[in-house]
């Protein structure tokens, strides 16, 4: 079965494409290092040629407001456009689980329009959301540092490793289209200055945390339910910690 994987050349995307190889699949990955750009539309025609499934997983390179709206409508718009056009029968798009609970984030009004968009196309579709991923942790430990202290939120999070979000794309590469969205996570769901603090002792880093209940998230406000799952997500296996060791394995 022939795979297009749109950012198949990022974090998620090698991994799904590594994957889809290994099962026997042939596999394209696409990318505007690869010639493929689902924004202008250079390559897509091409690249779906014979192409059964889309996996796309492709992000904005940018946060800010209007550029992550022109990304993902653009992207999005011409992606559903060339699949239409060339037969594809099941459309995979990563998202972000607790979307339609962050919309005082330009990001996140973003890619609710690009959901919308997957929802109104004729082309079958499977939408998975993720919780974050493992690998940015670190990310929010910067982002939420001053004076070498973490300002941290007190809300839950049950945070997911990026090569579990690969090998559920994979998976559901070769199950039927859902028409609806479906939900991943991690096993472990506990305060997000839990999961930083194990971070910052398993680096050694010495920052430390001041946790305070309204502190901000990338700068949103968040509760227990902003990040977290639904009871229905399906839970991938690797714990944190897990993946630490094998991230930084200690000395």
């Amino acid at each position: 079965m022939k795979v297009v994987v749109i950012g198949g050349t990022g974090l998620v995307g090698k991994q799904v494409v590594s994957r889809l190889h290994q099962a026997g699949h042939e596999v394209v990955a696409a990318s505007p290092a690869t010639g493929v750009n689902a924004v202008t539309g250079e390559g897509l025609e091409r690249a779906l040629a014979g192409a059964e499934v889309v996996v796309d997983v492709a992000n904005s390179p940018s946060f800010e407001d209007a550029a992550a709206l022109d990304f993902f409508t653009r992207a999005g718009a011409n992606l559903l456009g060339a699949e239409r056009r060339a037969g594809v029968r099941h459309h995979v798009a990563l998202s972000v689980v607790g979307t339609e609970r962050l919309q005082s984030s330009g990001y996140f009004r973003a890619k609710l329009a690009q959901e919308a968009l997957i929802e109104r196309s004729p082309v079958p579709y499977t939408l998975v959301r993720a919780t974050q991923f493992h690998e940015f942790v670190k990310s929010i430990a910067d982002f939420s540092t001053r004076d070498h202290v973490a300002h941290l939120t007190s809300a839950a999070m049950q945070p997911i490793a990026s090569a579990d979000v690969a090998r559920a794309l994979v998976d559901l590469v070769t199950e039927s289209p859902t028409r609806k969205m479906v939900e991943v996570a991690g096993p472990e769901r506990a305060p997000l200055a839990e999961f930083v603090a194990t971070w910052l002792g398993h680096m050694d880093d010495p920052r430390t945390i001041s946790v305070e209940p309204g502190a901000p998230y990338f700068g949103i406000l968040v509760d227990d339910h902003s990040l977290t799952p639904g009871p229905q997500a399906r839970l991938m296996p690797t714990r944190f910690e897990e993946w630490l060791a094998a991230a930084r394995p200690r000395s």
